[in-house]
């Protein structure tokens, strides 16, 4: 157990699988927060039962709103470090102490997860999307970051400050990484497995949450002279 860091876990309607995400984070880290954005099934109960805390929305807010509760609770507990991974399994818990390592060699504000190192399973179109985005987010980071579009990241508590998310679907993670270069934070990347489960349909919905990517961007885009 790291008593450094907690585990941020947003979840909607992930009773399924939930337990066994929180069982196999729980020895490496002091605590593991399950945020149940307004699930329809037993996502809270399941995740309690696991050894988990759980955060519960009344209605489904959205992803960054989840990430938000979270964080609120992060700012309050004496971690340092807090590590966001997803419910759905995709994640290896088993790999945040070399978050953590990372964190603490480089001083990063923030490491993310990067998949770039083999995408020899990852959809053409999914590439190249990921490419573009990851792209365009580091230029308005004002650093390179190889795989912005990872949910798997380590936040260190100097960010808190300097984070001032106002979004409440997948494009907070996007704005995340925004503020947090902007501020002057290092933005570290650490290379990861994705487990890709059979018949797991991705909740990302590639129009509207692309719509909001662009939004964001639109939004935060240097403008002449700035």
């Amino acid at each position: 157990m790291n008593d450094r860091a907690v585990a941020l876990i947003p979840a909607f309607n992930e009773a399924e699988g939930i337990a066994e995400v929180v069982q196999q984070t729980l020895p490496y880290v002091r605590e593991v927060v399950v945020v149940d954005d307004g699930s329809a099934d037993d996502t809270s109960a399941v995740a309690r039962a696991a050894g988990a805390i759980v955060l519960r929305h009344d209605v489904n807010r959205g992803k960054g709103a989840a990430i938000i509760t979270g964080l609120n609770h992060f700012r309050e507990s004496p971690a340092t470090f807090a590590v966001i991974l997803d419910a759905d399994g995709q994640h290896d818990p088993g790999e945040i102490p070399d978050f953590i390592a990372t964190a603490e060699k480089t001083g990063a504000g923030i490491v993310i997860g990067s998949r770039m190192h083999d995408t020899r399973t990852m959809p053409a179109l999914h590439l190249w999307a990921n490419h573009f985005m990851s792209w365009v987010t580091g230029k308005l980071a004002r650093q390179v970051i190889p795989d912005s579009q990872c949910g798997y990241r380590l936040l260190a508590r100097a960010v808190l400050p300097d984070l001032k998310l106002v979004t409440a679907r997948f494009d907070t993670e996007t704005e995340m990484l925004i503020h947090v270069g902007r501020a002057g934070h290092l933005i570290a990347s650490q290379p990861i497995r994705t487990i890709y489960k059979q018949g797991r349909v991705s909740r990302i919905h590639p129009c509207r949450d692309g719509v909001r990517f662009f939004k964001l961007v639109a939004k935060y885009w240097p403008t002449r002279g700035a």
